[in-house]
């Protein structure tokens, strides 16, 4: 008996691999990612030259030639960040191959683990079989039985070392498993914005090809161009302003919109409207999705279908951004706020804890609800003074909340840095959003800003 009972207790040292050898295929870093953060390090020194040929063509008095500098750089520029934004998608690889592998390492500890706690539970459950009877009776003597004891004690301080390190090996788990989660997401949108530079390379090489055929290269053509180009107050008015998920509306009406929105948040309407008009680019390339299918069922989904019945919305009808391949989507409106997002800006707290956001430290089942609808924490409504809550399918709530997000996010400070940082936190968050890879998305946002800064100069005289 006592052999087999040793034997378990060796058991529980030999079977269960180190935590911190598991961890170290995450933590190294090997040659090939520096390689890759070298080659990244140079792209950004060349896209940073790029810039400074674009401002310098950008500030010239516009002639045919600055025109077509500017054209160059952007496309320069261009292709160069999509090889950034390519490098940045292998080194996420690596990454991502990395947590694999720490992951399967993890996966296979605990089950080591388990199983030696499998064990020492079988044991404790023979030896608790023992008594005071099966000593009288001879089935083994005094002394043999008070060291069966003692092995009995070592045992159950084994079973709560064991049950620490399963604890401790679950948590390490789980934490690896949301790290590798973050890692695809954000793979994903390197994709995404990827996918738009290509597009946006097109445009620029069509833009430039019909200039010289419109030209000819010559200056007194580009400036006949110019004057034959430009728009009336009218015209910039009514030219329709496309809403990803909604109805698009005429450009004076999204520019009312928006110019209420600065007033109330600070972020210059150029620079909501072009947020609104870069998602409305990726809402191309995502296409559209339904909540069932689509939207996270355990943190997502029941708040939904607290904020469409609060706006007697059918749930089922409404648009939202379709989930990537990785994980859920379920975004809703032009402003592609999530649900859980939204909760915040449209008013809505659980009834449990009389909040729109998750305590520290609170559980999943905290958005099951039950959720209740306060008008008094309805921020958007609160700044658009209107009388039923905010929906994020309308265009006047949806351009309210992004330029309240922006603001959030620093857009506020109406500095071309503060702006373009603000758009990449809006599309990749805070933790992420400096990451050179993403800033194809602030570029395009600004450059959107500068246009509609234009239209909106222009109309104001």
């Amino acid at each position: 008996m006592r052999r087999s009972l040793f034997f378990v207790l060796g058991c529980v040292c030999i079977v269960t691999p180190s935590l911190a050898l598991a961890q170290s295929a995450s933590s190294a870093v090997p040659s090939r990612q520096q390689e890759l953060q070298s080659q990244l390090d140079t792209l950004e020194s060349e896209i940073a030259a790029q810039q400074q040929v674009l401002d310098v063509a950008q500030n010239q008095h516009q002639t045919f030639q600055t025109q077509i500098n500017a054209l160059n750089a952007e496309i320069k520029k261009t292709q160069l960040q999509i090889q950034a934004i390519s490098l940045a998608i292998t080194k996420l690889n690596n990454n991502i191959g990395a947590h694999n592998q720490t992951l399967a390492e993890l996966s296979a500890q605990l089950s080591a683990e388990k199983e030696s706690l499998a064990q020492i539970l079988r044991q404790t459950q023979m030896l608790d079989g023992y008594s005071v009877v099966s000593v009288a009776l001879g089935a083994q003597n005094v002394s043999e039985f008070f060291s069966d004891l003692d092995v009995f004690v070592s045992i159950k301080s084994a079973l709560i070392k064991s049950f620490g390190e399963i604890e401790q090996t679950s948590s390490s788990t789980e934490a690896e498993k949301e790290a590798l989660q973050e890692r695809l997401a954000e793979q994903e949108q390197l994709r995404t914005v990827a996918q738009l530079a290509k597009q946006q390379v097109q445009i620029q090489q069509k833009e430039k090809q019909q200039l010289l055929t419109q030209t000819k290269g010559i200056e007194a053509n580009y400036q006949k161009l110019i004057t034959t180009n430009q728009k009336t107050a009218g015209q910039i008015r009514s030219e329709l302003f496309s809403l990803r998920d909604s109805a698009a509306i005429p450009f004076g009406t999204a520019l009312a919109y928006a110019q209420a929105a600065e007033k109330a948040t600070g972020t210059r309407a150029a620079v909501t409207l072009a947020v609104l008009k870069q998602e409305t680019n990726l809402g191309q390339n995502l296409g559209t999705g339904s909540w069932r299918v689509d939207m996270a069922p355990l943190r997502d989904q029941p708040v939904f279908a607290y904020i469409t019945q609060t706006l007697g919305l059918d749930p089922n009808k409404m648009l939202v951004s379709k989930k990537p391949w990785y994980g859920w989507g379920g975004a809703m409106g032009p402003g592609q706020f999530i649900p859980s997002t939204w909760v915040c800006y449209g008013g809505f707290v659980n009834v449990s804890t009389n909040t729109c956001s998750p305590p520290s430290g609170a559980d999943k089942s905290f958005w099951q609800g039950p959720w209740q609808y306060d008008a008094n924490t309805d921020r958007v409504r609160k700044l658009l003074g209107a009388t039923g809550p905010s929906n994020p399918w309308n265009a006047q709530v949806a351009i309210m909340a992004t330029a309240m997000l922006m603001a959030d996010n620093g857009a506020s400070l109406q500095t071309p840095k503060a702006e373009r940082l603000a758009a990449q936190r809006y599309f990749a968050g805070w933790t992420h959003a400096n990451n050179p890879a993403y800033a194809f998305y602030g570029d395009g946002v600004m450059k959107f800003a500068a246009r509609f800064q234009q239209d909106i100069n222009q109309l104001g005289g």
